[in-house]
C-alpha cells in the first residue's frame, strides 16, 4: 500500500473518531419498541471510538505547541460548576494520594512535587464544545514520576480523583506520552484555584474534560473506572 493511501485512510479513520465524539453527548433518540436500542447503538459506536482512537494513537506523535504571543489572554475558566466554586485546597496540608499497583504509595506534598525535574509546554487546550485556549503550563512529567513510585506501567489505566468531586481515567500510552505532566504552574506561577490548584493533569493529547484539576489521589490498575462526563455518555479516549 502506497504510504499517501495509508494516511488518507488514518485521516479518514480519525475524522470518523473524532465526528463520533461530537454527536455522542447530543443524542437524545428512543425508540419506543426498542427503548434500549439507542443506548446500545451508542455504547458500541463509543467502545470502537475508543479502539480507533488508541489504535490511531502514538507515543512519539506530539501535540502542537505555540510561542508566547500566541497564548490566550485573559485564560479561560472552564468547570461543571461556577468560577466562584472552585474548590480551594490548603497547599500547606495537600497531600497526593496513590493507590493500586504502586510500589512506593506514600502520599506525596506539595514541596516534594516541586522539588522533582520539571517540563515546561505551551499547548491547546480543546474542549469538546468546540472551543480553544493556549496556555503555558509547566510540571512532572507524568512518566517520569510513575516510574519514581514504581507503578506499574504494564497496566491499563491511570486514574485521577479531585478536591471538587471530578474524577477521570486515561489509558497507560497516554500517560506515558512525553507531553503529559502532572502540573504545578500556569502561565508562571502556581496554579490558582480556578485553574487546578494545587495540582492538575495537563494532557495535550486529549480533549479538555480529559484534563482534570485540584488532583488529590491516582490509581493505577487494570479495573476501568471511567469519567464524570465519560458516564454521562462522553465518548472515553477522547483524542484532540
Amino acid at each position: 500500500m502506497r504510504k499517501l493511501d495509508l494516511d488518507r485512510r488514518k485521516l479518514l479513520a480519525r475524522a470518523l473518531a473524532l465526528g463520533a465524539i461530537s454527536a455522542l453527548p447530543a443524542c437524545d433518540y428512543e425508540d419506543p419498541a426498542h427503548p434500549d436500542l439507542a443506548d446500545k447503538f451508542l455504547l458500541a459506536m463509543s467502545r470502537w471510538n475508543d479502539r480507533v482512537q488508541a489504535a490511531l494513537f502514538s507515543r512519539h506523535t506530539l501535540a502542537p505547541t505555540f510561542s508566547t504571543a500566541q497564548i490566550t489572554n485573559p485564560p479561560r475558566f472552564n468547570a461543571f460548576y461556577d468560577i466562584s466554586q472552585a474548590p480551594v485546597v490548603d497547599p500547606a496540608t495537600y497531600r497526593f494520594g496513590l493507590t493500586g499497583q504502586i510500589q512506593e504509595k506514600a502520599p506525596w506534598s506539595l514541596d516534594q512535587l516541586r522539588a522533582l525535574p520539571r517540563t515546561s509546554q505551551i499547548t491547546r487546550l480543546v474542549c469538546v464544545e468546540g472551543w480553544r485556549v493556549i496556555g503555558q503550563w509547566s510540571g512532572v512529567p507524568l512518566r517520569s514520576f510513575l516510574q519514581r513510585i514504581g507503578a506499574d506501567t504494564t497496566c491499563r489505566y491511570v486514574s485521577f480523583q479531585c478536591a471538587d468531586g471530578y474524577y477521570s481515567s486515561i489509558d497507560m500510552a497516554s500517560a506515558l506520552h512525553p507531553q503529559t505532566i502532572l502540573a504545578l504552574d500556569f502561565l508562571n506561577a502556581p496554579l490558582t484555584p480556578p485553574f487546578g490548584a494545587p495540582l492538575r493533569l495537563r494532557i495535550p493529547t486529549k480533549l479538555g474534560f480529559k484534563n482534570p484539576k485540584s488532583l488529590m489521589s491516582m490509581n493505577v490498575g487494570n479495573v476501568y473506572t471511567g469519567g464524570y462526563w465519560e458516564d454521562q455518555g462522553y465518548n472515553w479516549f477522547s483524542g484532540s
